[in-house]
């Protein structure tokens, strides 16, 4: 067994789950309170956009930027729910979610006018529900895309080719990267239309994935990560008894995270590794030269990677609508769960005292419990 090591590299996974996004706010705020830094940032879709709202600004101003931004998506519903229990806050959301169906959220989209209906098949307006102009408005209010670009923090965002259904990531370590390649991540049809990106359309990267995690495994192979992934979309849950109920659960099954399997993958491929290197150990001198050999060596370098993982676990009144119903009530519910989320996970003695085993990889879902 191992201590973990003082010169890791930290990354932020966040997921896409729309308005269910305030949640990774919250995550955020915490570990910017307790002076924990990401050194890299990866999202699809609103975890792309709360990414470049915490990449595109100085740490000191990030909170900040995000506060601005979630508390401007949740202007459109001011109100708070009529009456104490479930079933009239159930009511409450649901309302909520209509009225912003009907008339969009401010500073995101709008519903498109004249409807995509009567636009002729292939122009642009025909393609979707809602104008997405609103978001790139704030986009490039409140994020600093040229500090993007510098890559002091690293930026990777998911999104999919709509002509050839190739998985894409937009990176700042070899991309300039632009609101449109935000909105891109987040362009889910047929509500948002395709954003265009020289010359190729893309849509919501959660079509196909909607998590980072793998991007990250594959991308760095030789610096020990400790990474903090945000899920707003729990694999496990209860039976669905309606027709509303199953289509939420399918929902969530749909966007939950790839987080086990991609975890099991990447020990499978370390075991690899660590058989490789002991074998590597039994060769004869002549062959430690050859040129496969010293390939094998390099690309089997052992690294350590921790996966803390967060997840935000529904609550009884909230049905399918759930990821986007933009009430102020609610982001900031979901605000609070985050960051209270984030405070017992880093003081759980579990975390506090965390070792590196000999597979090199340790996940932790430390409010699990908790909720479920």
């Amino acid at each position: 067994m191992t201590e973990f090591s003082s010169g890791e590299s930290h990354v932020l996974v966040l997921q896409g789950g729309g308005a269910l996004g305030s949640y990774q706010a919250g995550i955020y705020e915490t570990l910017a309170a307790e002076a924990i830094a990401p050194d890299w940032v990866a999202g699809i879709s609103i975890g792309a956009i709360n990414a470049a709202l915490i990449a595109g600004n100085s740490p000191e101003r990030r909170v900040e930027r995000l506060k601005a931004f979630w508390e401007q998506v949740s202007s459109g519903v001011m109100g708070s729910p009529w009456f104490p229990g479930e079933q009239a806050r159930a009511a409450f959301n649901e309302a909520s979610a209509n009225w912003i169906a009907t008339v969009g959220v401010p500073g995101f989209f709008k519903p498109r006018f004249p409807p995509a209906t009567l636009y002729p098949p292939g122009a642009p307006e025909a393609l979707s529900y809602y104008d997405t102009a609103p978001l790139k408005a704030t986009l490039e209010r409140l994020v600093d895309f040229d500090l993007i670009n510098e890559g002091r923090t690293r930026l990777s965002i998911g999104a999919v080719n709509v002509r050839t259904g190739n998985f894409v990531y937009f990176d700042n370590r070899c991309d300039r990267i632009t609101a449109e390649h935000i909105m891109a991540s987040g362009a889910l049809p047929p509500g948002f239309p395709p954003v265009t990106i020289d010359g190729e359309q893309y849509w919501d990267g959660g079509i196909v994935s909607n998590t980072p995690l793998q991007y990250i495994l594959d991308e760095e192979r030789t610096r020990d990560l400790v990474v903090y992934q945000v899920d707003l979309f729990a694999a496990r849950g209860p039976m669905p008894r309606t027709l509303i109920e199953s289509a939420e659960r399918e929902k969530d099954i749909r966007f939950s995270s790839r987080t086990r399997l991609n975890t099991d993958k990447n020990l499978e491929a370390r075991r690899a590794k660590a058989a490789f290197r002991r074998l590597a150990e039994k060769l004869p001198p002549e062959l430690m030269s050859d040129e496969d050999v010293a390939y094998l060596r390099q690309v089997t370098h052992a690294n350590f990677t921790t996966v803390m993982q967060l997840i935000y676990r529904r609550k009884a009144y909230e049905g399918n609508s759930k990821d986007y119903e933009f009430s102020r009530a609610t982001m900031l519910e979901h605000w609070a769960a985050g960051a209270g989320d984030m405070r017992r996970s880093l003081r759980s003695p579990a975390w506090c005292d965390r070792v590196h085993d000999e597979t090199g990889v340790a996940v932790f879902d430390l409010t699990r419990d908790a909720r479920d």
